[in-house]
């Protein structure tokens, strides 16, 4: 089982992310367990001498003389495979969290769909799965490939489409190409599709279709090497 440990000095915060995470272990079976939970950085650093913990979520303002950066080097100084997630609403500070190795850096206020990419990452790491995910922008926002269903280019943002939500970056498919599995096509001059969630192919209509009523069209100029290219993967009936 991993235990997890909590250190915010916002209280209201720290039961909002305890409750959060208790139904994400719940609903994906996760073996995890919140063993320790603290608004006091003295109360944590204390903690960390007595006790061990595999993930911490880690506020960097605790409103204190000790601040999350230092009660981070400490856990360092005893355990280097803790998982430290830094949560703050202090972006100025995400380069020096990196700097204890951090797993993660969550912005204020955390959402329910940010924090379960991040276990869900976590527990792919540690359990040696292969992770596939795609690098969207130079701040290291990351989706995974799987559910991205097609990206879109919208003047000069990229919309990563997947079944339950967008991802929006400012980017170009130039400088996202070499990040791309083999299975994302380019079948639009606004399009790039991943084969794997394709559901169906329309060549009249030049329509594509995916789950939840999604789609996107084909473009005259990428329409044969497009068709060459999903007839040969042979996932599509």
């Amino acid at each position: 089982m991993l235990n997890f440990v909590l250190c915010d000095d916002n209280l209201q915060m720290l039961e909002k992310l305890s409750e959060t995470l208790k139904n994400i272990f719940s609903r994906k079976r996760y073996d995890a367990n919140i063993s320790f939970v603290t608004s006091d950085a003295t109360q944590m650093m204390n903690y960390i001498e007595t006790n061990s913990f595999e993930v911490i979520f880690l506020d960097i303002d605790l409103n204190s003389k000790i601040s999350g950066l230092e009660i981070a080097k400490a856990i360092r100084n005893k355990n280097k495979e803790t998982y430290i997630i830094f949560i703050t609403s202090h972006l100025e500070y995400s380069l020096l969290a990196y700097k204890y190795k951090a797993f993660d850096f969550l912005p204020k206020p955390v959402t329910v769909t940010a924090l379960q990419d991040t276990i869900t990452r976590l527990f792919e790491d540690i359990n040696g799965l292969p992770k596939k995910y795609i690098k969207i922008d130079k701040k290291n926002t990351i989706v995974d490939e799987n559910c991205v269903q097609y990206i879109k280019r919208d003047g000069m943002k990229l919309v990563f489409h997947s079944s339950t939500k967008d991802y929006e970056a400012y980017s170009s498919f130039n400088k996202i190409k070499n990040y791309l599995p083999n299975n994302f096509v380019r079948c639009h001059k606004s399009y790039i599709v991943n084969l794997n969630l394709i559901k169906d192919v329309d060549p009249v209509i030049n329509t594509i279709s995916f789950s939840n009523d999604s789609s996107c069209d084909i473009g005259p100029k990428y329409k044969k090497d497009f068709m060459e290219v999903l007839n040969s993967y042979g996932n599509i009936k």
